[in-house]
């Protein structure tokens, strides 16, 4: 498989804009930690090779626990592993990712508003809804995982 256009020298400013909404992300009361296990579920959710190459690492140059990076797909399972917070962001995660199929039920919006303030939320939403547009563009496009580029 060989990449089909190369989106950053395609469309340098629309990524450049793309990259202005991580920027912020960034500056939020949001964890990078936390960040980037949304990043990681939603690419894993989406199949993006690429983003999970990327958000894998980033997790484990951050320090996280190998248990929990490699946990992170079945994280409902893992009981203890993943702080209330954690779950309530993956939980919300998965929601907005899957939105066609399951619309964003009120119980799952009850538990985010139990550890995160309406502006976390609103960036976390803003989080998702950007890694899904990083997927769609990676997936669609087929940009490689930098792992198989340096094998």
């Amino acid at each position: 498989m060989s990449e089909r256009i190369d989106f950053y020298h395609a469309a340098p400013a629309g990524m450049k804009a793309l990259g202005g909404v991580y920027s912020y992300l960034s500056q939020t009361d949001l964890s990078n930690a936390l960040l980037e296990l949304v990043f990681l579920r939603v690419s894993q959710i989406n199949g993006c090779a690429y983003c999970i190459d990327m958000h894998t690492k980033a997790l484990h140059k951050a320090g996280l626990a190998w248990e929990k990076i490699v946990l992170v797909q079945v994280w409902p399972e893992t009981e203890t592993l993943f702080s209330e917070k954690e779950k309530a962001a993956l939980a919300w995660a998965e929601t907005l990712t899957l939105i066609a199929e399951r619309g964003a039920p009120d119980p799952a919006f009850a538990s985010l508003s139990a550890h995160f303030s309406p502006k976390e939320i609103v960036d976390l939403n803003i989080a998702i809804g950007l890694m899904n547009a990083y997927n769609r563009m990676a997936i669609s496009l087929r940009k490689l995982p930098d792992s198989l580029l340096h094998a």
